[in-house]
């Protein structure tokens, strides 16, 4: 018998019940993480992936609030659970990096403060093991020096810095779920690699399971094992992130790939999606993305339901791209 995965979400819904309507920034999205491996939220800013990773730690604030499905960590329902309850959890258990590291520092607190802190409220250890767990955590995201980083304030630290501390933070307890929200955007790249090793060997040897949000699909392609691409609050494709990456199926996946510069011809301009994504107050009826779609017709002004056309496959789109299946 298989084991089950560290999280299943279950057609999830988020909404924003705002004074000009409502806002469903998360709208029926389901996926499961099993253990060790690495999903990876794909889509542009507004897609819904960081608000799906607030909901499953439970950060969403009013007038934000989960308004239906299921967020299975180990088989324990998370939606239904109290805040003192998500506390126990948050940190521990389950982990998030945020895109901006002072959502996770207190500028006025000293760095080792801050960070012996965390593993006493969740680990029955002495201080000096605190501290010792603390100057291993920053050595491990390539902090040079870390017993005199350890004694500095937040302020003392550029921004690429701050955010590999956060990073530390999130790995203190070797927690079974990390949600990472684009956490690299403001590093180099030598940096971030060495980041993506460090969360690539944590999944391997402690069999973590990673959420990785992202618009970069560069980093996706070398780290993540499955992938979902969001558009308007719904996964429109899922799968593998190899079949996915090398044949696209639904038109928004397949623009996006089109834009990347590795993937064009030397010379050529990128190949561009027209138009913005829409409100997701003033949704289009039908399918969200078909005024923005080469593919779209009639059809597109009903709603596209999940099927799959491909083993191992999901998409929402009346119209995917399946020429190259059918010529094989």
């Amino acid at each position: 018998m298989s084991e089950p995965p560290t999280l299943r979400v279950e057609n999830l819904r988020t909404h924003f019940f705002t004074s000009a309507g409502v806002v469903k920034a998360v709208d029926d999205v389901s996926f499961a993480v099993p253990k060790g491996k690495v999903l990876g939220l794909v889509g542009e800013s507004g897609s819904g992936k960081s608000v799906t990773g607030f909901s499953i730690i439970g950060l969403v604030d009013p007038p934000g609030r989960v308004a239906g499905g299921k967020i299975l960590f180990k088989g324990d329902d998370l939606a239904g659970k109290s805040d003192e309850e998500m506390r126990a959890i948050r940190g521990n258990r389950i982990a998030m990096i945020f895109q901006d590291p002072m959502m996770t520092l207190n500028p006025v607190l000293r760095i080792d403060t801050q960070m012996i802190e965390t593993v006493l409220a969740h680990a029955k250890v002495s201080r000096e093991e605190a501290r010792q767990r603390s100057r291993d955590a920053l050595g491990q995201v390539g902090i040079p020096s870390p017993d005199e980083r350890l004694k500095a304030y937040p302020h003392q630290f550029s921004g690429g810095m701050r955010q590999r501390v956060a990073i530390a933070i999130a790995l203190l307890h070797k927690p079974d779920l990390i949600i990472a929200d684009e956490p690299t955007t403001a590093l180099d790249v030598t940096i971030q690699g060495q980041i993506l090793f460090e969360v690539q060997k944590l999944c391997r040897d402690h069999g973590t399971s990673l959420i990785w949000i992202t618009h970069d699909l560069s980093v996706v392609a070398g780290l993540a094992d499955d992938v979902c691409v969001m558009y308007a609050g719904k996964v429109v494709e899922a799968g593998e992130v190899d079949p996915v990456l090398d044949q696209p199926l639904h038109p928004y996946t397949h623009g996006l790939l089109g834009s990347v510069p590795s993937r064009n011809v030397r010379g050529r301009p990128l190949q561009q999606i027209p138009g913005m994504t829409p409100s997701l107050l003033n949704l289009p009826p039908g399918c969200a993305f078909r005024t923005r779609c080469p593919r779209a017709d009639e059809t597109c002004l009903n709603e596209p339901t999940e099927t799959s056309p491909l083993p191992g496959r999901t998409i929402r789109c009346f119209h995917p791209h399946l020429e190259v299946e059918k010529a094989a």
